[in-house]
């Protein structure tokens, strides 16, 4: 969606939008409710790199999206908490009921502006389904320019190709005298749905499959790559171990005769805890990053892909109360052939 009718349909139905624009004129709209950056727009282009709902487009829609009492999902880039089996099955073992628990989305972010970065904060209360274990956090989230990687080079090849960046600077705080179980931070950006993620490896690894059912057609495992098409209906997710991810993925995708490429780079620790498992297999940690391809009328999520990944846990036996983490996100658009370039270049991606 463009830039101007999110902020005038989110303003018109009382849920106003913070901007925030880096130095090279990358410019991001964040939506305190839900704590999300909602939108990350090219100083040439309105256009939107990320998925937001379908309700946003007229203000009727969307006061009747914000007055249901459904998840509000409003789209873009969102911070939520591992492991899920933990902070969003609340029956488990069973997995009869998914909640988000809603101090943690929407919460109650507080925007704060310094020094040219903007700050999302939220203070939550939030119950720990295995142990009835109730645990207070607060996460921060802090905005700051990422250039484009590629500016050294010879822009001749790219002349036309347009560009957005942010880093995310993100910091989680446990409360209280007790150390608390594993607790992790876990970022989810939502896309447009029908791309393909292109997730460079160490060495050939098999993804595992969380939900669903991935066709050998969607899934191509190469030695130093795994690539998903995401195109198929329902729900569908896998994770990739920490010991064979590079810390670098991406997500391209096509529409309005242009083609975008998302990146996230972020720090991977092997020798961390990640501590977000398979919902039935609670034993089998280590996954750091997931890709969940989402098309499901019956339960009126809409169509979208997810780039996710996990930071390394804290609490139980780390001994730590709090972490950071940095990572950074760059947004291609331009014609096809030259976004796939980039693909080479940042991803050793063939597309």
């Amino acid at each position: 969606m463009k830039r101007d009718n999110l902020i005038e349909t989110l303003r018109a139905v009382g849920k106003p939008t913070e901007s925030w624009e880096s130095a090279d004129g990358s410019r991001i709209l964040a939506l305190p409710y839900g704590g999300r950056i909602l939108g990350l727009f090219s100083p040439e282009d309105d256009e939107n790199f990320f998925w937001t709902t379908d309700a946003l487009k007229t203000v009727d829609s969307a006061k009747a999206f914000y007055e249901g009492d459904q998840w509000h999902n409003s789209g873009g880039d969102r911070t939520w908490l591992g492991p899920e089996i933990d902070f969003f099955f609340p029956n488990f073992p069973k997995l009869d009921v998914y909640f988000q628990q809603r101090s943690l989305d929407p919460g109650n972010f507080k925007v704060s502006k310094k020094d040219g970065s903007l700050t999302l904060s939220n203070r939550a209360k939030l119950t720990l389904s295995r142990t009835r274990q109730q645990i207070e956090l607060e996460i921060t989230k802090s905005l700051s320019p990422a250039l484009n990687p590629l500016r050294h080079e010879d822009q001749s090849e790219w002349a036309d190709v347009k560009f957005a960046g942010y880093t995310l600077t993100a910091t989680l705080q446990l409360e209280g005298k007790e150390m608390p179980p594993h607790v992790g931070m876990w970022h989810l950006t939502q896309l447009p749905h029908r791309g393909e993620m292109l997730v460079p490896t160490l060495f050939r690894s098999e993804p595992k499959l969380y939900m669903g059912k991935i066709g050998p057609e969607d899934l191509i495992v190469e030695e130093h790559l795994v690539r998903y098409k995401m195109r198929a209906k329902g729900e569908n997710k896998l994770g990739i171990r920490a010991e064979a991810i590079t810390g670098r993925v991406g997500y391209i995708y096509s529409g309005n005769g242009e083609t975008s490429l998302i990146i996230r780079n972020f720090f991977v620790d092997p020798s961390a805890e990640y501590v977000d498992v398979p919902w039935t297999e609670t034993s089998n940690f280590g996954y750091a990053f997931q890709a969940c391809n989402i098309d499901n009328d019956l339960l009126h999520l809409g169509q979208f892909s997810e780039m996710e990944y996990h930071m390394p846990a804290i609490g139980a036996i780390t001994g730590k109360k709090f972490s950071e983490d940095r990572s950074l996100l760059w947004a291609f658009r331009g014609p096809e052939p030259k976004i796939k370039s980039i693909a080479r270049r940042l991803l050793s991606a063939e597309v």
